[in-house]
């Protein structure tokens, strides 16, 4: 941040104005901006080639560039981040826009309905992609749990978490539990820890699966068994993901048209890890983050920016949402309606518990 304070510093007056309209213009159009086009935008009256003179200080200081098949210039990375950072003038999200979003976190679907509804709302709105990573579930506590029998040693383990979540797990099992025995199991493990996190469930059960003794009697193995199996793979990050939605809106963008550059980006949603690395930089961070280009740590997001925030449950945060576009996008616009997402996401979550 000092160092764009250095950089606003060196600039006029009415060179900032000349670059805030430059940029604005660019992310309006997608076209290249010229001296005859910017003094029409910027309503000024200034002589050609005094506008062609503060473009090039602008171009001396790395804030725009003149593509090869242009005359006219497009801000660099550093030249968006200096302009979201000191020149943006963020715009609240219109009423409809707002309507919709409350309308479609509807409360009464369950926390994955909700992730994808969000996911599919910022994709909607923004036209770009729009991404939400899935609840932790560690920070869920268990209220009850119940075993039903299945067919070829399967069991179905139905969960209910906190006060509304209901979710279900089928466990693949190396012996036959009978109807009794997942009652009695399932009665033991409501009585040792409905009400407890997860987390604590989990590295309490894996503990004592570490260290069954010989005394336990046959009903304590089973259950630990079971609960075993139903929360070992929350260690592993069975649950860890995103959902994702209308990441082929980024064909909409010529900056994004190179075919290779997008298989690579599309083979990063599939694999999910990088992505995931990124959006856990805003885990810990208060409000709106945002990524412009090369700073988002990964090559295949050179060309794009990532602006994310966490959503949270009364102070506890369960997750990330964002939206993945261009590095021309409309900051002033889709900066609050990422942060109006999230906290409307984090009320309906609550309201479910």
């Amino acid at each position: 941040m000092a160092n764009q304070e250095s950089t606003v510093s060196m600039l006029s007056e009415r060179a900032q104005y000349l670059f805030k309209a430059l940029v604005e213009s660019y992310i309006e159009n997608g076209q290249p901006v010229g001296s005859r086009t910017l003094a029409r935008t910027a309503g000024l009256s200034l002589s050609p080639a005094t506008i062609r003179n503060v473009m090039a200080d602008l171009e001396d200081l790395g804030l725009i560039v003149s593509p090869h098949t242009s005359a006219g210039r497009v801000p660099t990375a550093r030249g968006y981040r200096l302009f979201v950072d000191t020149l943006l003038s963020v715009r609240p999200p219109d009423s409809r826009v707002l309507r919709e979003l409350r309308t479609r976190l509807d409360p009464d679907q369950d926390a994955k309905g909700l992730v994808e509804s969000a996911s599919s709302l910022l994709s909607a709105v923004t036209q770009m992609a729009g991404v939400v990573t899935v609840p932790r579930r560690d920070q869920s506590a268990l209220r009850q749990i119940e075993f039903l029998p299945l067919s070829d040693r399967r069991v179905l383990a139905i969960m209910v978490m906190n006060e509304k979540e209901v979710q279900n797990k089928i466990l693949h099992l190396e012996r036959e539990y009978s109807a009794s025995d997942l009652q009695q199991a399932a009665n033991y493990l409501n009585a040792m820890f409905s009400g407890k996190g997860v987390s604590a469930v989990r590295d309490s059960l894996l503990r004592e699966l570490d260290a069954v003794r010989a005394d336990m009697d046959r009903m304590m193995r089973s259950a630990i068994e079971l609960g075993g199996k139903v929360f070992a793979g929350e260690a592993e990050g069975e649950d860890d993901g995103y959902v994702l939605a209308g990441e082929a809106n980024l064909f909409d963008y010529q900056e994004l048209s190179d075919i290779e550059k997008l298989r690579q980006l599309f083979d990063a949603f599939q694999q999910k890890r990088e992505i995931l690395h990124l959006l856990d930089k805003s885990i810990s961070a208060e409000g709106v983050q945002i990524f412009i280009g090369q700073e988002a740590g990964y090559s295949v997001l050179d060309d794009c920016s990532v602006i994310s925030a966490p959503y949270s449950v009364d102070g506890r945060v369960l997750g990330v949402l964002g939206v993945i576009g261009p590095t021309r996008m409309a900051y002033e616009r889709v900066i609050p309606i990422v942060d109006v997402t999230a906290k409307l996401l984090g009320a309906a979550l609550k309201s479910r518990n």
